[in-house]
């Protein structure tokens, strides 16, 4: 039986005839690992830009002075800063200078922010707290209101909400396209198994009467198979690579910190790498069970 083994060693190569270029399968496998190599790096994106935003926005507030009159509105952010200095858990505090201001209202009121038209901007107050203060919103908001009765204080996790929630349900989704993307890919390598069975059953049992068993005839397929799932996987993963550094490289010539926030850090692109290889041990085990199965029924 030892020697039949070197002798289906060397028809191996005969018992799948396809190249692995013109066979359909690693074709199919490259445009399925294209997909979930996209969908994964959008998930992890997304998961790296929540935890950005969370980071850099979840726990600051921002204080606004809404008073017309600006001697008593330069009074009251006075006031107001020096109350919030006395906090527990203000963790930075900075007063937005007026020049800052007008710079971020210059896309919509033209150059100036509107000055020239001696149109009244809040004083405005930025501050981060720390987890615990910020789980005491409430009362910072009643500190600044006793000090400043025209201060208005924003919650900066209020108004990003909506977005964690949609960031968390985008997650959510290209988690159930790679799902089904590997769903789809076992589907093919079951197809493409029971493909070769059937053209090659005439072959199947004259390795039989030569004392083959079920599990060396199933080698041979499940190498060959690997082998396409291994050039199908890498050339998926090398296609979306590069759709991803050319998506990369235009956002960053757009200069958007949200959009940014989305980049791929060196861990995620080492589950990116490793999908190709989780490809292969997925169509083997695919293959093998197939194969062993479908012997098991017609010989």
């Amino acid at each position: 039986m030892k020697g039949g083994v070197r002798k289906f060693g060397a028809a191996d190569r005969r018992l799948l005839p396809e190249g692995r270029l013109a066979g359909p399968m690693p074709w199919v496998i490259a445009i399925m690992m294209f997909l979930t190599v996209l969908a994964a790096a959008a998930g992890l994106g997304l998961g790296t830009a929540a935890r950005t935003l969370d980071a850099g926005i979840g726990t600051r507030i921002t204080v606004q002075i809404v008073e017309a009159n600006p001697d008593r509105r330069e009074a009251e952010a006075e006031a107001a800063l020096a109350r919030l200095e006395t906090l527990p858990g203000i963790v930075t505090l900075r007063r937005i200078p007026d020049a800052e201001l007008a710079g971020l209202l210059e896309p919509w009121l033209g150059a100036g922010g509107g000055a020239e038209v001696d149109l009244p901007m809040p004083a405005m107050i930025d501050a981060e707290l720390s987890a615990e203060a910020h789980g005491r919103i409430d009362e910072v908001r009643a500190a600044v209101a006793e000090v400043a009765p025209s201060a208005r204080v924003d919650d900066n996790a209020q108004w990003l909400a909506p977005l964690s929630r949609l960031i968390s349900a985008l997650r959510w989704l290209a988690g159930g396209l790679v799902l089904l993307m590997i769903g789809a890919t076992a589907a093919t390598v079951v197809l493409a198994a029971r493909a070769a069975l059937d053209t090659h059953r005439a072959t199947i049992e004259v390795l039989h009467l030569m004392g083959a068993t079920d599990i060396q005839v199933a080698r041979l397929f499940q190498r060959r198979i690997a082998l396409d799932a291994l050039f199908g996987g890498f050339v998926g993963l090398l296609a979306a690579a590069a759709v991803l550094l050319l998506i990369g490289d235009r956002v960053g010539k757009l200069g958007s910190e949200l959009l940014g926030s989305a980049g791929l850090p060196a861990g995620a692109w080492a589950v990116l790498v490793a999908l190709p290889v989780g490809g292969v041990l997925l169509a083997m085990l695919v293959a093998r069970v197939t194969i062993l199965r479908a012997l098991g029924r017609f010989l």
